[in-house]
């Protein structure tokens, strides 16, 4: 047994533990054999070169085992100590599984890519920038939802690059159409397939058509298959989503529709992750969009093929533009975690952080310790201190807090015997500030997207350290993370008070920022900006407090839910009680006119807004496209006992599908293809009543008056009038 240990192993600067110790550039792809990886590289003239290098796959556990075929190599340290390496990928899974029925206690990575690119220092993209790989485009269209009805052949694949190429196949033979996909696939090369659904819709589509036909898509690097993997949970802020991953060996396959809802999360902007919304709310829709129906489809493509066609060729134009505005973060991260961008741009932000450490230790022969047990610890400072509509609002922004309460109070985890939490976490720090100075300075647009990209995948691994510390990961501590979050609340305490002192009326404080209303005389944003500077030096050193904002109202409602209305007239909403994409439309947009009114002071307004709406709905005066709420079919739709209404209503649509849902009279719920004039007014004029309520804290004790119950309503319209 050898003693990693004792190795002749060379030190980590920061930047190698950051980026990994290879300087090799250019690396667009590793593709795993069982006992070998090979490289794939780009020149700058975009030739691509291959090299292979022996594959060595590990695992880690607590102690040795004899009975495992395996080379036993003890690391420095206690917890996940020992090193089994294995001739072989085959070999490695036998062992895995047999530790697995012996219940043994191991930390081991299910991914090859990874578990190569962690042994050996390498990690992609390594000098370039996002438009440097070859991206390609993937979008079908077909006869129907289900691939294994024999008629919903593919009517068409679109296939469209980062180069400057598109080709539309349309073959009356689908399975010829399907060999010249593979063709094209494996001339054009590209390193990235990107898609919006690809992983929920067209590749299992296609590898499903291909299995009907006995067609093998060997689209892979070397020509492998093209598999749909296991289910996985996909994290998207606080919740997971389960999905199914394609994987084509040697190639990076990145879904746009998930890449849009993580990018998404935190800004709560889109109501619809669809497409062709998303394309509409950012502003890269084609000005001549072609649109065609779902349900029109077939019928559309019999009579007029080109309009289709032109239809999946700007669907497959707007996922390309549409990855360069959602893609560029995970893409850089790539550069960074020992990973493939694939599994970057689906794997949370405490996994790549804890892939970066644990490849740092394993390099110099360190053990991987065993995580601390959960435990409850004090969170942020967040309270709300003002309700209602509150004019000229400022935010103030204290930059990366827990990050700089870390870097300025030295709080690493105690079990860092190595030290590279804190190096790692200054090394991003100090190149994020240097990748936003030269955003500042580009004047090239290209030069701005490469500049911003870096700043970006900087930033959410830089936010990410403190929920690392209260993760189930190796190196976590909850008592380092109990200490930042009081540091925090110090901070934020201070922060209030200083604003306080000097005039300003706070609203709310969220752990890192806070909303007030100035003091008098400091009016306009020249004045607004250089009161926060004032504001900022009275913060410890290390603390940076920015200016991140003004509005010439917020409506607040209660803890993270308000409504911002800026200075050119937008609306910014945060928090559910506002603004959820659960609800119908008809109560977005009554709630969206009460704001406009409640900060224009027309409190009559609203009152008549209000009644007339309840009478609109009782009168069958509401479209049901604004009554129904927009659904995506789930598995949980078939199995959950809440769902049972819903099940009933989509009976026969396909797991992903959206369907918009109205209740009928009788109580059920209905498809809106199916409206037959039957929609549950009563029920949406008293929802209309909880969508009122919500705006309860904002309106003040004048709510009753202005929203009384529906039936009252009802009841003053059948007084006869006096007059």
């Amino acid at each position: 047994m050898t003693n990693l240990f004792d190795m002749d192993t060379p030190s980590l600067s920061a930047a190698d533990i950051l980026f990994g110790w290879k300087a090799t550039p250019r690396l667009v792809a590793v593709e795993m054999t069982d006992t070998e990886a090979i490289l794939h590289q780009r020149t700058a003239d975009s030739t691509r070169t291959s090299w292979r290098e022996p594959f060595t796959p590990w695992l880690l556990t607590t102690q040795p085992y004899s009975d495992i075929d395996a080379q036993w190599e003890r690391l420095d340290g206690e917890g996940y100590c020992w090193m089994a390496k294995f001739r072989s990928w085959t070999e490695y899974q036998s062992a895995r599984l047999r530790l697995r029925d012996m219940h043994v206690d191991v930390l081991a990575y299910g991914s090859p890519e990874r578990q190569f690119l962690m042994l050996s220092g390498y990690t992609l993209f390594k000098e370039m920038s996002f438009d440097d790989v070859h991206r390609m485009q993937v979008d079908i269209e077909t006869a129907g939802l289900n691939p294994q009805d024999p008629a919903n052949r593919v009517l068409l694949i679109v296939l469209h690059d980062n180069r400057g190429w598109s080709e539309v196949l349309d073959d009356a033979d689908e399975a010829q159409m399907l060999r010249r996909f593979v063709q094209l696939m494996r001339e054009r090369d590209p390193d990235v397939i990107e898609g919006h659904n690809l992983y929920g819709f067209d590749l299992p589509y296609l590898i499903e058509r291909a299995r009907r036909h006995g067609i093998i898509l060997a689209v892979g690097r070397s020509g492998q298959l093209m598999t749909v993997g296991s289910e996985r949970n996909l994290p998207i802020g606080a919740i997971n989503r389960p999905y199914r991953p394609v994987y084509i060996p040697g190639r990076h396959v990145v879904d746009t529709y998930f890449a849009v809802q993580r990018y998404d999360w935190a800004k709560g902007d889109l109501q619809s992750y669809g497409l062709k919304e998303v394309a509409r709310a950012y502003g890269i829709a084609d000005e001549e969009r072609v649109l065609v129906d779902r349900a029109d489809l077939r019928e559309q493509w019999q009579s007029n093929p080109e309009r289709v066609r032109q239809y999946a060729l700007q669907d497959a134009q707007e996922t390309a533009r549409l990855a360069e505005i959602v893609l560029p973060t995970e893409f850089y991260q790539t550069q960074m975690v020992p990973d493939t961008y694939q599994h970057v741009a689906t794997a949370g932000s405490g996994e790549k952080i804890n892939a970066i450490f644990v490849r740092a230790y394993v390099h110099a022969g360190y053990a991987i310790p065993k995580p601390q047990p959960a435990r409850d610890f004090p969170g942020g400072y967040t309270e709300v201190r003002r309700t209602g509509v509150i004019p000229r609002v400022v935010k103030a922004d204290v930059e990366s807090l827990y990050p700089s309460i870390m870097l300025v109070h030295r709080i690493a985890p105690a079990s860092d015997r190595l030290g590279v939490f804190l190096p790692a976490l200054e090394e991003l720090t100090r190149r994020r500030l240097e990748a936003k100075a030269e955003l500042r300075r580009a004047t090239d647009q290209r030069q701005r997207a490469y500049w911003d990209g870096i700043q970006g995948s900087f930033k959410v691994l830089i936010n990410s350290f403190y929920g690392y510390l209260g993760a189930n990961f190796p190196f976590n501590d909850f008592d380092a993370a109990q200490r930042v979050t009081e540091e925090g609340r110090k901070i934020a305490m201070q922060l209030v008070d200083a604003l306080e002192r000097t005039g300003s009326k706070v609203i709310e404080v969220d752990t890192d920022g806070v909303y007030f209303q100035p003091p008098e005389g400091v009016e306009g944003q020249e004045a607004e900006e250089a009161y926060v500077q004032q504001i900022a030096e009275t913060l410890p050193p290390g603390i940076r407090l920015s200016f991140d904002g003004r509005y010439r109202a917020m409506i607040s409602v209660k803890t993270k839910n308000y409504a911002l209305l800026d200075y050119e007239g937008n609306w910014i909403y945060k928090g559910a009680s506002l603004r959820s994409r659960a609800d119908e439309p008809y109560g977005r947009q009554f709630i969206a006119e009460v704001l406009q009114k409640l900060v224009e002071g027309d409190r009559e307004g609203i009152a008549r807004l209000y009644r007339e709406t309840i009478l609109r709905i009782l009168n069958g005066e509401v479209p049901i496209a604004d009554l129904a709420r927009r659904e995506r079919v789930t598995e949980k739709t078939f199995t959950s006992e809440n769902k049972r209404k819903a099940a009933e209503a989509v009976r026969g649509v396909s797991v992903g599908d959206y369907v918009n849902l109205y209740q009928r009279a009788d109580g059920s719920l209905g498809m809106i293809e199916d409206y037959a004039g039957d929609e549950d007014r009563e029920h949406y004029a008293n929802k209309l009543y909880r969508f009122a309520l919500r705006l309860r804290e904002a309106i003040g004790e004048d709510f009753d008056l202005l929203f009384p119950r529906p039936e009252q309503v009802i009841r003053e319209q059948q007084q006869p009038s006096l007059f």
